[in-house]
Parts: structure tokens; C-alpha cells; sequence
């Protein structure tokens, strides 16, 4: 019954010209496992990535990566959510996408999983850690970077923090205090990607407290490192796709806060990080202490 169901996942595609992929041929895998499709027509698309029939995956347990992979699905890409726990598994399933267990701090079961899909034409990791432990936040991304390198990974699309990098002073000292174990193992993270470059194109999204209200269309990005403000994990992961899309983001790090805007805009050269704090992980004073700082900057912004 779990092998059909994982079947019918690979298989499932939106549209009549999907309907000879969903015939093609299974290698033979071990039993449980979502066996890769065979004879898939490689995406060659030197701008950006074309998300038809592209096979990418996400890394990260909710929020921001489960509406990246809805998206991608309704784009026509095949999707794999890596996973360490199975408590997502129906909702991502009932996606047609595919659950790829894994502990992202643990490089065989990384390198596992890279090794059952045939093809990777790019990644997008949101993984994140907690200020008691960030360990995810650095070896669970750095893992993936790795590994997505060498399996000759397009783009790696890193979803981090504001407060990394550049973007340091743009919380303020106290928040940065409080988010400091977090941010410096995401800081840990961008650069081994950076490094990296020569072997994939990849673009770094700095995002901090998050918003579970629906999509505004509201998002802006900026080269401005210091900027704040707050907006919906749906907005970000439309960003999220908008960068995987376009070869103009291609080795960019950036800026993203929600505005008067009405419509998301990339510009060649910016950075875009989600301008607010993460409050996700954290103790309930550093939430309300957080939560308060961020309301007096959207009042301000207002």
C-alpha cells in the first residue's frame, strides 16, 4: 500500500502533456523507497531554472518549504521534501510529492538521499536549528551544500536569516543577542556556499520572524542590508521561487521586506533577506521581547 502510494506520487502530473512522463519506466529500488524516474528529459535551461519537469529538492520541515513545494507542484516539478521525522509525511504526499527521510546533520543520510533520485536540478534548504541547538542551521545546511555539489546541483536556493552577514546591525544589538547562536551558524552556512560557487550558482534569502497570514503580493527586495520589517512565509517562498527561476539572482545574497509594493521585483545585483527577526524556536520571553520589537518597526514603517 505505501510503495502505491509513493508510486502514484512520483507519477502524478498536472495536464495532458504530463501524461506520457507518468507512463515512463521504475528502476528496481528497495522495497519503501520512491524509485527515480527513468529516461527524464534533463533541464538544459542555461537562465535560471525551468521548473517543467525539473526535479529539485526541499529541505526543511514546514512553513516556508511546504508552500515551496506546493508551488513547484503546481509548476509540474518533481518535488522531494527531505524530512527527519514522518509527522508531515501525509501532507506532503498528499502534495504528489515525494518524503525523502533524512537527519540533515548526519552526511551519510544526506548523501543517501541524493543518491536514490537520479537527477537534482536544484535545492532549496530552509533548515533551521534552535538557539539551544543550532547545530541544523550549520552542518545540517552545510551537508546539504556539500552533497548537492558534488551530485552537480544547478542552483541551491539557502533560505537564512536577517542578521547574518552583511545584514548584522539591521536587528539592532539586543535582538542580535538573543538570535546570536543561530545567526553565526547560518553565517557558517552562506559561506560554504559562497565557496562553492564555481560548482553551482546558488542565492542566499535572508529571512527572519515570519508571518502565517496568506500571500500579499506585497514584498520588496533590496540591496539595503540594514532594512527591517515583516512578511508571510508564503511571500517568501514566492520569492524563493522567483530567484530559483531567474539566472539574475544567480550568486546574489538580498534583502526582502513586505511594502505598498503590489508586486515582487529582482534586480540584478541585490540581496534579498527577509527583513525581521526569527521567532520561530525560541523561548516565549525572547517571542514577546521579539515580537513586541517588530510591532514598533511596522508601526514605524507605516
Amino acid at each position: 500500500m505505501q510503495t502505491a502510494l509513493r508510486r502514484s506520487a512520483c507519477t502524478h502530473r498536472t495536464g495532458a502533456r504530463h501524461q506520457a512522463a507518468a507512463a515512463r519506466p521504475f528502476s528496481v529500488q528497495r522495497p519503501g523507497q520512491c524509485p527515480p524516474v527513468q529516461q527524464r528529459a534533463r533541464v538544459t535551461a542555461a537562465a535560471g531554472i525551468d521548473p517543467d519537469n525539473a526535479s529539485i529538492l526541499v529541505c526543511g520541515g514546514g512553513g516556508v518549504a511546504l508552500h515551496v513545494t506546493k508551488k513547484l507542484k503546481d509548476m509540474g516539478s518533481w518535488v522531494w521534501m527531505m524530512q527527519r521525522h514522518d509527522d508531515r509525511r501525509k501532507e506532503i504526499e498528499g502534495l504528489m510529492a515525494i518524503v525523502a527521510r533524512a537527519d540533515a546533520t548526519d552526511r551519510a543520510s544526506v548523501d543517501k538521499v541524493f543518491a536514490d533520485i537520479e537527477e537534482v536540478d536544484a535545492v532549496i534548504s530552509s533548515i533551521g536549528g534552535s538557539t539551544k541547538d543550532p547545530t541544523a542551521d550549520s552542518t545540517g545546511n552545510i551537508n546539504v551544500i556539500e552533497a548537492a555539489a558534488a551530485k552537480g546541483v544547478k542552483k541551491f536556493i539557502l533560505v537564512t536569516s536577517i542578521g547574518c552577514g552583511d545584514s548584522k546591525d539591521a536587528p539592532g544589538e539586543q535582538v542580535y543577542k538573543v538570535l546570536e547562536p543561530v545567526l553565526l551558524q547560518k553565517d557558517k552556512a552562506e559561506e560554504r556556499l559562497k565557496q562553492l560557487s564555481d560548482k553551482m550558482a546558488y542565492t542566499i534569502i535572508r529571512p527572519g520572524g515570519l508571518k502565517s497570514e496568506a500571500a500579499t503580493g506585497n514584498g520588496v527586495l533590496t540591496s539595503d542590508a540594514s532594512i527591517c520589517g515583516s512578511i508571510t512565509r508564503e511571500d517568501v517562498a514566492n520569492v524563493v521561487i522567483k530567484a530559483l527561476l531567474s539566472s539574475k539572482t544567480d550568486n546574489q545574497v538580498g534583502l526582502l521586506t513586505a511594502a505598498q509594493a503590489r508586486q515582487l521585483h529582482v534586480r540584478q545585483g541585490c540581496t534579498f533577506a527577509v527583513a525581521v527577526v526569527q521567532l520561530l524556536h525560541l523561548p516565549t520571553g525572547h517571542q514577546q521581547f521579539l515580537g513586541s520589537w517588530a510591532s514598533r518597526l511596522v508601526r514605524a514603517s507605516q
